[in-house]
């Protein structure tokens, strides 16, 4: 039989053909914006004041927009997470497993219980045999996202029971992959150094007795070294990050997902996807950068008035992305305040002193201070305009010298744990498939023979 000759495909190219393709399709998807107001369409499943649409229910965590003190709160399994910081933090301890516990089983570990768990977990921080050299280190990607998910799936692969969706098997599979995040996110990150950038490869293997976040700085570091206030920001930024409701981006992806009755690797593979836009997970990426084109066109980071133009320069797209947003101001649900971000501010000042980068911080707090009155001079806002936790997380990220690469992916590192519980809870309580309507608001048309298409 006769081969077909392939052609040399440029996967990359954006040809004439495809241009005017694009066009068309641009031309013919084009809604008209009043028909969304016409019929009471709530775009992104949310009212002009920021109240989502009821899609479900969850015992998970809460998101409430303003609290008895007037500040936004945020509970896991009913605790204040204000309160179950402040726990960790007293006794000295990391706060991350013992938050994945509460999440994904609706009550606070004893003693025994935690050491149980947190060995459970380092049982299964352990990837299967050549994984990294087969899989990882083979066509490693500049996007540690996408590496992220492509091992997931790849994971798929070496489970013998991968579509078996009972409650136990579930629950391993999450468990594990909990487990075997930081290690993907990272090696996935090692290699694209390595071969992107022709820095020295090197692969530390986890160590048992170390915490999720000690782990990351452990398998990251060249020498392995950090100090105790780096992995205590670090694992207080996992415990922020590990869940924020049913209705954010990613967890509601999961509960879509999960809710076809597809397997798990599917379901934190598509909330990956998810995760990886800027509107999600990617923001914190966004503030670094925004940051460090206003550092480069102010002189004197303490001039006021020079960095409230910067910020109207922002709104007017005359800077930075020219997008005409502030990044890391506002949030979908809060107003006054995000308590991620109240919570994480007084440590983000702790380590820049530490790393003597005082300056920089006030540059930040000025900043967040002032934006939100100048968003509240030129913009219609039906609701209060607060610092959001990605204002600050790309900054502790930067200060632990942690690569931009690698920025997303933590937060993925985190929210496995509020996805693992998403998930367990969707197949728990047998749900129908999640379809909500669409209107169509296409006229309908007599179809056109070949011979009279113009």
């Amino acid at each position: 039989m006769m081969g077909v000759t392939p052609k040399n495909i440029n996967y990359s190219e954006i040809t004439p053909e495809i241009r005017r393709l694009a066009e068309l399709c641009a031309q013919n998807n084009a809604i008209d914006p009043e028909l969304y107001t016409r019929y009471d369409v709530k775009r992104g499943l949310r009212d002009l004041n920021g109240k989502g649409v009821l899609t479900g229910l969850t015992e998970i965590s809460e998101v409430i927009p303003q609290g008895e003190n007037g500040g936004g709160q945020l509970f896991y399994r009913g605790y204040d997470v204000k309160q179950l910081v402040k726990g960790f933090l007293q006794d000295k301890r990391f706060g991350f497993e013992e938050t994945t516990y509460l999440l994904l089983f609706g009550e606070l570990p004893t003693i025994n219980q935690l050491g149980d768990f947190n060995t459970l977990l380092s049982d299964y921080r352990s990837l299967p045999t050549s994984f990294v050299r087969d899989i990882i280190l083979k066509a490693p990607s500049h996007d540690m996202m996408n590496t992220l998910a492509r091992s997931v799936l790849t994971l798929y692969s070496y489970d013998e029971n991968a579509d078996d969706i009972s409650p136990a098997n579930v629950l391993r599979q999450c468990l594990q992959l909990i487990a075997l995040f930081p290690m993907l996110s990272v090696y996935g990150y090692q290699a694209y150094s390595h071969y992107h950038d022709g820095n020295s490869l090197f692969i530390h293997n986890p160590v048992s007795e170390l915490s999720t976040a000690e782990n990351i700085l452990h398998i990251l570091r060249p020498d392995s070294r950090y100090t105790p206030l780096e992995a205590h920001i670090l694992d207080l930024a996992l415990v922020l990050h590990a869940e924020h409701g049913g209705g954010n981006n990613s967890s509601f992806t999961n509960h879509v997902v999960t809710s076809s009755g597809t397997d798990t690797y599917s379901a934190m593979a598509a909330s990956l996807g998810s995760l990886k836009g800027p509107r999600h997970g990617g923001a914190n990426l966004k503030v670094v950068r925004m940051f460090e084109d206003m550092k480069a066109h102010l002189p004197d980071w303490q001039d006021e008035d020079a960095i409230r133009e910067y910020l109207v320069a922002l709104l007017e797209k005359r800077a930075f992305d020219r997008e005409g947003l502030i990044y890391g101001m506002g949030h979908a649900v809060y107003s006054i305040s995000d308590p991620r971000a109240e919570i994480f501010k007084s440590f983000v000042e702790q380590l820049a002193s530490e790393k003597g980068m005082q300056d920089e911080y006030r540059l930040y707090t000025t900043v967040e201070r002032l934006a939100p009155q100048v968003i509240a001079e030129r913009r219609r806002i039906y609701k209060g305009v607060s610092a959001n936790i990605d204002f600050y997380s790309g900054f502790v990220y930067r200060m632990l010298n942690l690569p931009m690469e690698l920025y997303t992916p933590i937060f993925a590192v985190a929210r496995i744990s509020g996805w693992s519980a998403h998930r367990m809870e969707e197949l728990l309580g047998m749900g129908k498939i999640i379809r909500p309507a669409y209107k169509s608001v296409q006229d309908h048309r007599d179809y056109v023979p070949m011979d009279a298409r113009e």
